[in-house]
């Protein structure tokens, strides 16, 4: 069965329709999708030249700049599988990758080659606009690559928990799918809109954001190759005024913390999240301070983007939202069995999105649903989020969900941010917080004795955090998430 090049449905029609309208700013400069048409054209016939055949993998280690777009389209153009890498890793884990992967070439920036391996895979230097010395005719949009239903059409690597690299692979319709499923059918987004998205295109959050939604609506996107400090992005928002902003709650929470109590005024319309649960608090404050919602969603890269998301004027504070249609889920006991509603239970999740299986073995996954590890409860139709199935911890006897101590904590005024893991205190396992303070908050033993009080009118006995300490950051990936292993690793006496 032949399934459509995602690349074609991507670019065809806004080369048709609107070939100059800006599809890109990144850097002060606009780019329209006929110069995005091009490069992507003539990378692909670059590397026909270079004799990779279909299914051959490229490694694209860029960072959120228009070549990104450019080589990735280009890739899949041309029949090759492109292998998409946090251009941040270390020269240990570029090198796990290329050999995993099987890479024959790999697309980087100029000047970046002291971060290989001398002699590891042939290059193709870009600056951040494209490959250097890209002239020449492109490849002819009729002569694509036609996939078969089966063909694979790039790998996302996340560097995962264990700090091994993680290749999944997606097929051509995992790019094209969550943009009717979520973007137009639950955020409502349209072409008239300018997306502007923190999470970078090396993740599963970020492709979709920044390169399948506004080329899919034929819409602009806004890509900043830095890091995303709120300083930056507010300058960014303020500059090119965006109508939709993708980010995490770490930054959400970051950029709370630079203004003053009055009310902000912001160009856009919708405000989303995903990485990890949206706290209520911040939910609440932000729209406090904004009148916008922030619209929290859950996704993995396993299954490509989104499948449980609140929506527009809809958003239930501390909600991950409603199940996406297209997709099937169940909340499961430790036995495996489904749990009623209102009752905490680990999410199982399926759709058509889902990876094909390990990248060393496509469709070897079987037709159960996917384990996200995440365990979730269900109340009319809104799924809350409970935490990781394994930061679970017992104290005096009992499970202690972390998420839910977090809460807690994050609702006593002085808290800024707060994550909890296991702590001993003599041979007994205990919640210990790690604390992050708001502004102009000093730290003092009697604030932990008033933190204990808030939580223990709230919490019961065993889920109160038996040890508080406060940090100025606290440990996170660079997609946002707290590394929980890393707290427990500290000494909290």
């Amino acid at each position: 069965m032949s399934a459509t090049n995602a690349a074609l449905e991507l670019l065809e029609h806004n080369l048709r329709d609107r070939p100059d309208r800006i599809a890109y700013i990144c850097s002060g400069r606009a780019h329209a999708y006929r110069e995005l048409g091009e490069g992507a054209r003539c990378l692909a016939r670059r590397l026909r030249e270079r004799g990779l055949t279909p299914g051959e993998r490229v490694l694209i280690t860029l960072p959120d700049c228009f070549a990104f777009p450019v080589a990735f389209l280009g890739c899949l153009l041309s029949g090759a599988v492109a292998v998409v890498v946090n251009p941040e890793f270390d020269r240990e884990a570029l090198a796990q990758v290329a050999n995993d992967a099987g890479a024959r070439l790999r697309i980087s920036l100029a000047g970046s080659a002291v971060r290989w391996p001398a002699g590891c895979l042939e290059e193709i230097a870009c600056d951040e606009v494209g490959p250097l010395g890209w002239a020449g005719p492109g490849l002819e949009l009729c002569d694509a690559f036609q996939p078969a239903a089966s063909d694979l059409a790039y790998v996302l690597y996340t560097s995962g928990s264990t700090g091994a690299p993680k290749g999944v692979p997606h097929r051509h319709r995992s790019l094209v799918l969550p943009c009717d499923l979520v973007g137009k059918a639950v955020l409502g987004l349209t072409g008239e809109d300018v997306i502007f998205s923190t999470s970078k295109c090396s993740f599963a959050y970020g492709l979709i954001n920044s390169l399948a939604l506004p080329l899919r609506l034929g819409a602009s996107a806004i890509l900043h190759p830095g890091k995303p400090d709120p300083a930056t992005v507010l300058e960014l928002v303020r500059r090119h005024s965006p109508s939709v902003f993708f980010s995490v709650p770490t930054l959400f929470a970051q950029i709370l913390r630079l203004w003053p109590e009055d009310r902000q005024q912001l160009p856009m319309r919708l405000c989303c999240s995903a990485g990890e649960a949206l706290p209520a608090v911040l939910f609440k404050e932000w729209q406090r301070l904004t009148g916008l919602e922030i619209l929290d969603g859950i996704g993995s890269t396993e299954m490509a983007y989104h499948f449980i998301s609140n929506t527009p004027g809809h958003a239930v504070a501390g909600s991950a939202g409603r199940l996406v249609p297209g997709y099937r889920a169940r909340l499961v006991d430790e036995r495996g069995e489904d749990v009623a509603p209102g009752h905490e239970g680990q999410l199982l999740i399926d759709g058509p999105t889902r990876t094909p299986g390990g990248w060393r073995q496509p469709d070897a996954a079987t037709d159960a649903p996917l384990a996200t590890g995440d365990l979730f409860v269900e109340r009319d139709g809104f799924y809350y989020h409970r935490g990781r199935s394994d930061d679970m911890f017992k104290s005096a006897g009992c499970w202690v969900s972390p998420t839910a101590v977090e809460e807690v904590l994050r609702s006593h005024p002085v808290v800024a941010e707060c994550a909890v893991v296991a702590t001993t205190v003599g041979a007994f396992s205990v919640p210990g917080a790690f604390v992050v303070l708001g502004r102009e908050v000093t730290e003092s033993p009697e604030l932990i004795g008033e933190l204990r009080r808030h939580c223990r009118e709230r919490l019961p006995d065993h889920m109160c955090p038996a040890r508080i300490r406060f940090v100025a950051v606290l440990p996170r990936t660079s997609t946002g998430k707290v590394q929980r292993f890393k707290l427990r690793e500290r000494n909290m006496v």
